[in-house]
Order: structure tokens, then C-alpha cells, then sequence
């Protein structure tokens, strides 16, 4: 299954709000295609794939890449749960939104594949690129890299700063000093029943 590109407010109408995605607010708080909300009740399987596809939708991903990073946390020490927002929150895509670098996943993401951002001083165009403790990003030091994203930091980016990131605004980067924490995700969510989808599926 590949990324979403369709009107992102529909998919905020129908999970909730997903910062990552997009900055437009919602009018409407009922789902797509109805006039006003119900109290219909999902069914279990039904609320798990809702948070399947809140976790896709905001960290932009795609299916396969999810039950690749499910997979991989299953294998970890410790909550399976809480390495999986680990593995997502420190892609280089979710780092460089998350410090406020550009005000969307998607356009964060399109920093790192045009070569703008540098981790550790060099050059990384991978946007799933996995950041450790003590990794530094910035931006690449050219006109064209900071006249972008200083456009991107004149917009609306009420994100908070994540503990495990140490942001220098002026000087355009940030640096990983801690392991994350399920309070400095920005999404709210219960990973264990991403985790349960998954694994119901074999």
C-alpha cells in the first residue's frame, strides 16, 4: 500500500487530529460522508486498525514500512509497544519536523530527499534514516537550504520541542541528547494495539 495523497482533512475527520500530517485545523468533527456525528460503536478490530492507520498516516509511512518497524520491535528488549514509537519518532523525517524545520511530515520529508539536511555533517537523503543519541542535524550551510527553511519556520508550528531533542533555532539543527519518552510523542495513540493488529494477522 502506498503513502496517502489524497485531502488530508478527510483523514483527520476520521482518526482525529494527527499534527504530523497537516496544519489545517477541522471544521467538522464527524467522519466523511455523514452530516453529523453518532455514537456508533467500532468493533475491536475496527479500533485497531484506526490506530494502525493514525500511526501511518502522521509518521507517513506505508503499510509495508510499519509492519517492517512491528516486526523489528517484537525482536527488541522491553516494551514492544514503546520501541515502536521509538524506531518512528527517531526517523530523520520525524526529527527534523519535530525541530521545527518544516511544518509538515510530508514536506520534511522532501527536506531530506533534496539533499538540504546533514547529520553529522554530512549529507543524508534517506528520510527513514534512523537517528541515535548524540547524532546532530542541521541544515546543509547553502542559501537555497536556509532560505527554505526559514520560509518553513515563519509558519505556523505550534509543535512542542520533544525532551530527547536540543533545538538551536539559529543555527538551524537540533541534536538527539535523550531516548524518548511516550510523553514527547506528539500523537495521541496507544501503540499496543497497533502492536495486537499486527500480530492477529500473523
Amino acid at each position: 500500500m502506498s503513502r496517502y495523497t489524497g485531502p488530508k482533512i478527510r483523514i483527520i475527520r476520521r482518526l482525529g487530529e494527527l499534527p504530523a500530517l497537516t496544519t489545517k485545523k477541522v471544521k467538522n468533527n464527524y467522519p466523511p460522508g455523514r452530516e453529523w456525528s453518532t455514537n456508533e460503536e467500532l468493533s475491536e478490530y475496527a479500533i485497531r486498525l484506526q490506530e494502525k492507520q493514525k500511526i501511518r498516516f502522521n509518521y507517513g509511512i506505508n503499510e509495508k514500512q510499519l509492519r517492517r518497524y512491528v516486526k523489528k520491535a517484537k525482536k527488541s528488549r522491553g516494551s514492544t509497544g514503546s520501541y515502536l514509537l521509538n524506531l518512528l519518532e527517531m526517523r530523520l523525517d520525524n526529527i527534523v519536523l519535530r525541530a521545527g524545520l518544516a511544518p509538515t511530515i510530508a514536506a520534511s520529508r522532501q527536506l531530506v530527499s533534496h539533499k538540504h539536511i546533514e547529520v553529522n555533517n554530512k549529507i543524508v537523503n534517506i528520510p527513514s534514516f534512523q537517528c541515535s543519541i548524540g547524532d546532530t542535524i542541521h541544515v546543509k550551510k547553502s542559501n537555497k537550504s536556509r532560505q527554505l527553511i526559514d520560509l518553513n519556520s515563519r509558519r505556523d508550528t505550534t509543535k512542542f520541542f520533544p525532551k530527547y531533542l536540543e533545538v538551536n533555532k539559529d543555527n538551524m539543527g537540533a541534536r538527539v541528547v535523550k531516548t524518548m519518552d511516550k510523553q514527547d510523542v506528539n500523537l495521541t495513540i496507544n501503540e499496543l494495539l497497533v502492536v495486537e493488529f499486527y500480530s492477529r494477522k500473523g
